[in-house]
């Protein structure tokens, strides 16, 4: 019998604790709205991210090519020289 009860309250006091924890429907949609909001926010922090970096590496690139291109030049300045 003591089970029963105490088995019992607990499912009361479980189902009570679910029934307060719910949300209206705006707050609901208050929290889908932010939730958005959040993805936004962490999408445009990434293209940004990602634009810095695309920046980065195609600022390496023309820097390595010059000196590539230079480098070259020399090349054929030194072989087109009129001894």
């Amino acid at each position: 019998m003591n089970k029963l009860f105490g088995s019992l309250a607990v499912a009361i006091v479980a189902a009570g604790l679910s029934a307060g924890a719910q949300d209206t429907p705006k707050q609901e949609a208050k929290k889908a709205g932010s939730d958005v909001k959040e993805a936004g926010k962490a999408s445009g922090r990434a293209v940004k991210h990602t634009g810095k970096a695309v920046g980065k590496g195609t600022k390496k690139v023309v820097h390595k090519t010059a000196s590539g291109v230079e480098k070259g030049a020399d090349k054929v300045k030194d072989k087109t020289r009129q001894p």
